[in-house]
């Protein structure tokens, strides 16, 4: 069942959504999706090039149109995050950050986290 239900023929399920408290009871239905938009998504890419092609280029495109103010693409094989972010009403990529980078975000002002963290090998 999709997690962000835009229109009937828009239903997705990221990975990951940030909606702001201020936001949440907006755009929450009573099953817990989302009928609007949240400021942050964020995507693992799945295996296989139709998935990588998904993400990001047709899930950038309806997350851009969508109003997203910020999207990640996180590669988990390359371990390096793509970070979209809103310009002039549509999301551009901003920054590629490595395993030596850390993240933030203007949604989350209290937010910093080095990127080789999110990498950590459980096994």
């Amino acid at each position: 069942m999709p997690g962000l239900i835009f229109s009937d023929s828009d239903n997705v399920a990221p990975d990951v959504v940030w909606v702001s408290y201020e936001r949440l009871a907006q755009i929450q239905d009573e099953a817990g999706h989302f009928r609007g938009t949240p400021e942050l998504v964020v995507e693992v890419l799945s295996p296989g090039k139709a998935n990588e092609d998904r993400d990001r280029l047709a899930k950038l495109k309806l997350y851009s149109v969508q109003g997203v103010q910020e999207y990640w693409i996180v590669d988990h094989i390359a371990q390096r995050i793509e970070v979209y972010r809103r310009e002039n009403a549509q999301l551009k990529l901003v920054t590629t950050l490595l395993v030596d980078d850390v993240i933030t975000s203007p949604l989350l002002p209290n937010f910093a986290c080095e990127v080789a963290r999110l990498f950590i090998s459980r096994s």
